[in-house]
């Protein structure tokens, strides 16, 4: 839920290293396990780009029909994220959680392209594990950036059997969020353009999205998010192509699975891509 947390505060120590940690705030103690929730887990640890190692946890659904790639916003890790997506496994959904370089118990220190990388490796990992099973990619706020980079990033095999991307309270550009958060303290709104200057280049979910079709896109934000407001949302599915869909509710930030209509317009875009899916040749 804190998603760029205390940004306004730091931004000025930031902004002197010209810095991406500005983007990242790791935790790496795992505060609990899927089981203590009463889900079935399997510790994964991969080998990324770079020589680090990822930690993710491997959530099996006991009759699959699809497996879901979820990629968690910039604070803590897997374990205080894990809320957003244990449910899914009870109705058929394989759940793959993946702690970037630098979170949880990954290796390594935080970085835009190194958590595509990363998002990439898990990707690679699961296309080699579930041979012919459809699967979604699911980020949220940063995650949201993260993943649309990672998935139209890859090569057209790396996509054969991706069904959907769901984009839950993402933002459209690093830069404009930047500005945003800059302008909402007073010591810091004079800076909301070297904030701007300092984000990295290349991966603005804006850019991103269009790439994403043919596969079908669900955009989801809450209509009163405070810290990515939803004009985001209606910029990114502005400049989506079809197939897209794009889900509001009144809520505020990353609040979409504590509530049933985000549980149901999830699971809904998942059947529906479902029944338009077809295994390539």
């Amino acid at each position: 839920m804190r998603i760029l947390r205390a940004f306004s505060l730091v931004l000025l120590v930031g902004l002197l290293s010209g810095c991406e940690a500005l983007l990242f705030y790791p935790q790496s103690t795992l505060l609990r396990t899927p089981a203590e929730v009463g889900v079935t887990y399997e510790d994964v640890v991969l080998d990324g780009e770079g020589g680090v190692t990822l930690h993710a946890w491997w959530l099996p659904a006991e009759t699959p029909r699809a497996t879901l790639i979820f990629a968690h916003g910039n604070a803590e890790n897997i374990s205080t994220h894990l809320a957003g997506v244990y449910w899914l496994p009870a109705q058929g959904i394989n759940v793959l959680l993946v702690d970037y370089r630098g979170y949880g118990r990954s290796t390594g220190y935080p970085s835009v392209a190194g958590a595509v990388s990363d998002l990439q490796v898990a990707v690679r990992w699961l296309e080699d594990k579930e041979t012919g099973l459809p699967w979604f990619a699911l980020g949220q706020s940063l995650g949201a950036s993260l993943m649309g980079a990672a998935v139209t990033g890859l090569p057209p095999d790396g996509r054969r059997h991706l069904a959907g991307v769901v984009l839950d309270a993402g933002f459209s550009e690093y830069a404009r969020i930047a500005k945003e958060q800059a302008a909402k303290h007073w010591l810091t709104w004079s800076f909301q353009y070297p904030a701007a200057w300092a984000m990295p280049d290349g991966y603005d979910l804006s850019e991103s999205v269009p790439a994403i079709s043919p596969a079908p896109l669900l955009l989801i934000h809450g209509e009163r998010d405070a810290v990515i407001g939803v004009e985001h949302a209606r910029r990114l599915y502005a400049a989506a192509k079809a197939p897209k869909q794009l889900f509001l509710y009144d809520g505020g930030h990353i609040e979409t699975f504590q509530r049933p209509e985000g549980r149901e317009a999830l699971l809904d875009f998942i059947a529906s891509s479902l029944r338009q899916w077809a295994p390539p040749d």
